[in-house]
């Protein structure tokens, strides 16, 4: 399948969703946030063959990371027919994981739901994924050199976003061209605890470089001149499909 005719069918997979979210009963604190707003970003990074889905999953199971309520799990699904895995962290999740289960539940998925925190010694549900989704999951990370590691081994291909800084600090600090990551303090960042490192675009890719990746395809998005770790106004996000030079898998 390729990424333009997914990204085309948006529309009908948000209206599924929404009559999903209003048939299920009982208070739910929804995910914030449009987690399908990433596939228009994903659309216009992927080139030639990696835009073919099917080709980067290569018949094997999918996992998505830090799936939210999975709305994006369950698109695919529906559109693919994948098999796939929805992994977040209930203790972190915004309704802890009852919004994936019910919406599981309410649209007869076969997608199962995992609760698995990546900041310990973490096995994913199975040995072997064609293509991982880390959307929006690497800066609530206190190892994301583990995950990414980790990843490596059990993934083929991942698609990850996080969001990135060109200046850093009180002083406005510029470095976008170093291979670093900046610590946040627990509120400078949307006042969210959960944030942790903010990688600069060359520090991302010095990351998945060492963590056994080789970039395929990039994008960033936002403000893209000085971008910083903390503000709305200085929010840039930087796409990546990688492909693991040390998955056991096969292939």
């Amino acid at each position: 399948m390729d990424i333009g005719a997914f990204s085309s069918k948006l529309g009908s997979h948000l209206e599924r969703l929404r009559d999903a979210r209003a048939s299920i009963s009982g208070p739910i604190e929804w995910y914030h946030y449009d987690i399908l707003a990433n596939v228009v970003h994903i659309d216009a990074m992927l080139t030639g063959e990696h835009r073919d889905l099917d080709l980067l999953a290569g018949g094997l199971p999918i996992a998505d990371i830090g799936a939210a309520d999975g709305d994006l799990a369950f698109a695919l699904e529906a559109q693919t027919g994948w098999e796939l895995d929805i992994v977040d962290h209930g203790r972190t999740n915004q309704n802890g994981l009852r919004g994936a289960r019910a919406l599981a539940s309410a649209l007869n998925s076969k997608a199962q739901v995992h609760d698995i925190d990546l900041d310990r010694q973490f096995r994913l549900p199975r040995d072997s994924y064609g293509l991982v989704l880390l959307l929006g999951i690497l800066y609530h990370l206190q190892n994301p050199y583990f995950a990414l590691l980790e990843l490596a081994y059990r993934a083929k291909h991942c698609i990850l976003s996080t969001r990135v800084a060109r200046v850093a600090g009180q002083e406005r600090t510029p470095i976008g061209h170093l291979p670093v990551a900046y610590l946040v303090a627990p509120h400078e960042t949307n006042n969210d605890s959960t944030n942790y490192w903010i990688f600069s675009p060359t520090g991302l890719e010095r990351l998945v470089s060492r963590a056994g990746w080789e970039v395929l395809d990039r994008l960033n998005v936002g403000n893209t001149e000085d971008s910083d770790p903390a503000t709305a106004q200085g929010d840039e996000r930087m796409f990546l499909l990688i492909r693991s030079s040390q998955w056991i898998g096969g292939g």
